[in-house]
């Protein structure tokens, strides 16, 4: 099979187009032929070996045998299944996050059956592909704030990228009135997706305006966590997304510290692993009320490409692979 394969850590050029071995499913796998994936920061990390700690997964000097094809969301078809295999049958349509095994960005990957959904019966395999990793974690964000109520505020950093777009969708069904923040050239989807209020972070630092929020989804992590409190309202609730490693300590440390005050503040990391919740988002998806934000779609020979423009920061929503076959 073709895939995309990386040997060393660094830029996109190194990423090669292979023929590669096929892999074997075992007994509690399916073999999906993948029709789409898309990226996600986790490849723009993982090619270029940073944070250093992901190399513990990778390979410390370079990427090892088992562990050199990226891309973890995939929507596709069973091709083949274990003999332990109970939810799945060869010709199902799927889709989900292979964060456990990668190598999305090839024509075949394996699976273990739990890392997959049925795919919505009215997504494309692109739209689908676009879903699992980004609306995953927008969702469990939102779930953060344990019950939102109507009326209340969510503001999302990094409202206009892939999980951005997912929970901006996700907040409006709550009823709360919702601000996003992003780059101004990014303001336009923002708004389209129903964001009562933008910021464009370049002019305004959404943590001095006095503006109070009930929930701060956090997918960029420019600002420190302690300028993050002020913007919370008692009660309120910080879910960390994305952001730099050095973050974490903060964020423990304010939640350590939030205990022993018994500050209402609440502080948490969004870290439940893949696919979690990923049934509801396809129920969603299915009853019209989500819709994946897609910016661009490149054939898997242009892989290379697309994680240059991934890496420029400027695409809206979500980057999609067309898998040729």
């Amino acid at each position: 099979m073709k895939a995309i394969v990386f040997t060393q850590y660094g830029s996109p050029d190194g990423l090669e187009l292979k023929e590669v071995p096929t892999p074997t499913p075992k007994d509690d796998d399916l073999l999906i032929r993948v029709h789409a994936s898309s990226i996600n920061s986790w490849d723009w990390e993982f090619l270029n070996g940073i944070p250093f700690i992901n190399r513990l997964m990778f390979g410390l000097l370079k990427p090892k045998p088992g562990k050199q094809i990226l891309g973890a969301d995939i929507a596709g078809t069973v091709e083949a299944v274990g003999r332990h295999v109970t939810r799945f049958q060869p010709g199902d349509e799927v889709f989900g996050d292979l964060w456990d095994n990668w190598g999305g960005f090839a024509e075949y990957a394996r699976a273990h059956e739990t890392a997959l959904e049925p795919k919505p019966r009215n997504s494309t395999f692109e739209e689908a592909a676009a879903v699992p990793q980004a609306g995953v974690l927008a969702l469990q964000g939102l779930r953060k704030a344990e019950q939102l109520h109507p009326g209340q505020k969510v503001l999302i950093n990094g409202a206009g990228g892939g999980v951005g777009t997912f929970a901006i969708q996700l907040a409006k069904l709550s009823g709360t009135e919702v601000t996003g923040v992003d780059a101004s050239h990014k303001l336009d989807v923002v708004r389209s997706l129903g964001a009562d209020h933008v910021i464009d972070y370049a002019q305004e630092d959404f943590t001095k305006t006095g503006g109070r929020y009930d929930l701060i989804i956090d997918c960029q992590g420019l600002r420190s966590m302690f300028d993050n409190n002020r913007a919370l309202r008692p009660g309120g609730t910080y879910a960390m997304v994305g952001g730099s490693m050095l973050r974490i300590p903060q964020l423990l440390f304010l939640s350590f510290f939030a205990s022993l005050t018994r500050e209402s503040r609440k502080f948490r990391l969004v870290a439940e692993g893949p696919n979690k919740g990923l049934a509801d988002l396809k129920g969603l998806i299915e009853a019209s009320k989500l819709v994946p934000v897609i910016d661009r779609t490149y054939p898997l020979s242009e892989v290379p490409a697309a994680l240059r423009y991934f890496g420029e920061g400027r695409h809206k929503g979500k980057i999609v692979i067309a898998v040729e076959s």
